[in-house]
Order: structure tokens, then sequence, then C-alpha cells
């Protein structure tokens, strides 16, 4: 299936989809994720819920839950993940050295002037908002961080890292399927 911005009516079909999961099929999809995006899986539920686990634990969780609803998002609206193999490592290289610089901004104990961190994160936090990848999407995990918040007040530096990352894995998902899509028409 072609990527594209997701109706409200698909959306909502593909969050149906990924809250309907049992353990067993949650289990599931979490492996045929780890085993064809290994590297992408290390990356979020190694490094990224780890930065935001450095700050507070339980918002970590919520990270990792809203990052399965992701991956149940664009499997159920675009179809299977595309298989790392197939991207290539390169293209997988090339993509995380692009993110790499802005993160460094996030990463905690990381020796960098307070003025230099807040630009580079908020210039990183706004492009993805500007890319307009799956806005509706983005507008729904940011809703679900924002009531956990309210029931649950956190750290501010644990929020805006948890934004940004959950913005940053779709935006990753977004370039995975486009890129798929592109190699399936070469």
């Amino acid at each position: 299936m072609t990527m594209r911005e997701l109706t409200d009516r698909e959306l909502y079909q593909a969050l149906q989809y990924a809250k309907s999961q049992d353990e067993n099929a949650g289990r599931a999809i979490l492996q045929q994720f780890q085993t064809e995006q290994p590297a992408l899986a290390q990356t979020i539920f190694g490094v990224f819920s780890a930065l935001i686990a450095d700050k507070d634990r339980n918002l970590a969780n919520l990270f990792m839950d809203l990052c399965f609803d992701v991956i149940c998002v664009f499997k159920h609206a675009f179809g299977d993940l595309p298989d790392q193999r197939v991207l290539s490592m390169e293209w997988l290289q090339n993509t995380a050295a692009l993110l790499d610089a802005e993160l460094q901004a996030f990463m905690p104990g990381n020796q960098m002037d307070t003025k230099f961190r807040d630009k580079f994160q908020n210039r990183f936090t706004e492009r993805l908002i500007d890319s307009n990848s799956q806005p509706d999407l983005v507008k729904f995990m940011d809703e679900t961080i924002s009531e956990y918040v309210a029931e649950s007040p956190t750290d501010p530096d644990a929020l805006r890292t948890t934004r940004t990352m959950i913005f940053v894995v779709i935006q990753l998902f977004c370039a995975m399927y486009d890129q798929a899509e592109r190699l399936a028409k070469a």
C-alpha cells in the first residue's frame, strides 16, 4: 500500500487493531519487528527508552507502549514492516546519521551549553512537527502523553524527550515505508 497520510477512519481502525491485540499476539508482533528490523528495534526499545528511563521509568514504559501502537498502526495501515535486509544497512546508517547530531542534545551527561542544547532540541522537535509525517498519529500520541502527565506529573525534560522520541519513531517508520516503496518501484 502506498505511504500517505492516514484518514481519521483509517487511523481509528489501526489504533483499534493495536488495542485489540492480546498478550500473545502482541508478543508475536514485537518478535517479528525485532527479527525484521533489529537495528531499529534496538534503537527504539534500547536507546530511546533508556534516555527516557534515566529521567522517568513510568514515562519510559508509556513510550514503549506507544511505540507498540505505532508498529501496529503502520502494519495495519500499510502492510508488513519492510525487512532491514531489503532496505540496506547503508540506508539505515544514512538515516541514523541525519538524526544523530540533533539527538546528541538529548543525551544525558553530554557536555553541551544549555542554550545550544535547548536550541537543538527545539529545532529538532519543530522540524519533525513541520514534516507532516502522519500528523494525526503524532497528535494522538501527543494527546495520550498529555493525558498521562495530567494524571501523573513528571519531569519536564523527561516529558520533552518522550514527545520528541515518539515523533522520531513515527518519522523513522514513515521513512522506512517510503524507502521500501521506492525500492519496490526501482
